[in-house]
């Protein structure tokens, strides 16, 4: 078990609705959104490396255990329990989850405590594509995308969604021709789980140049506990030389290189 005990913690409340927030570093603000089952031990080590970069990630708790390593067994559980949340629009095509509401009220809240160039926001899974919906407000300037799958692929249609409204691709792309901001995507290549080719190949005609894709080869990822999926966390080698490990690392300097005073 990771106790997360060099992390502060506060609860943070909007719209009736309290979670609580593991805070940590100094510099920037970065919003980290876990992904099933929960801020496991692996999703920990991932914000303490965004921490070493001279950045202040803020994790809200969304859902399931801390500090657990993750087993499929509970991730499949904890999946489960969201596709029947009213929180969590698993299978939406053209709107977002009504939790991204509450979670750019955290992200408003990391800005005006911090300042600065904007706010960061990795999204990673079910949680992947929530930065489509969180870059609607001007403050959010550094969005990530770690194998986003939302809605779950059950269709060919769905597979191929991005769980966001029109407005917010609109205004993704508004803010790519007149700000120049830019998206992040990470996946694995033979993602059979939730992540398939045909979502990338819409970010990539919905945000053209504005969309960074880093797709990395299945062998590259770590062999246990799961398929190819989750880059960032499950998957990740972390040696010099890997793949993975070159993936976080373009994920850290994407977040500086936007986030820090230049």
């Amino acid at each position: 078990m990771d106790t997360l005990s060099d992390f502060t913690c506060f609860e943070f409340t909007h719209a009736g609705t309290k979670r609580r927030v593991y805070r940590q570093g100094e510099g920037p603000a970065v919003v980290v959104m876990h992904e099933v089952p929960g801020i496991t031990a692996e999703v920990a080590h991932f914000v303490r490396n965004v921490v070493s970069a001279g950045l202040t990630v803020f994790m809200p708790r969304l859902f399931g255990r801390v500090g657990a390593k993750t087993n499929e067994a509970e991730r499949m559980w904890q999946l489960g329990r969201l596709c029947i949340s009213r929180e969590f629009a698993c299978l939406a095509e053209n709107r977002a989850s009504p939790i991204t509401d509450w979670l750019r009220a955290l992200a408003k809240h990391a800005y005006d405590e911090v300042g600065g160039r904007g706010v960061g926001v990795v999204g990673m899974c079910v949680t992947g594509n929530f930065a489509l919906t969180m870059a609607l407000d001007p403050w959010v300037t550094a969005p990530v995308l770690a194998h986003p799958s939302f809605p779950l692929p059950i269709t060919r249609a769905k597979a191929a969604a991005v769980h966001a409204t029109p407005e917010a691709l609109a205004n993704a792309r508004r803010r790519i021709d007149e700000e120049g901001l830019s998206f992040l995507g990470l996946r694995f290549h033979g993602d059979k789980l939730f992540c398939r080719p045909a979502r990338f190949a819409t970010l990539r005609r919905e945000l053209g140049d504005g969309f960074e894709a880093v797709e990395l080869p299945a062998e590259s990822a770590n062999p246990a506990p799961e398929p190819p999926h989750s880059v960032l966390t499950i998957g990740l080698v972390d040696r010099d030389g890997e793949p993975t490990r070159a993936a976080v690392d373009r994920v850290l300097h994407f977040l500086t290189e936007r986030l820090k005073p230049e």
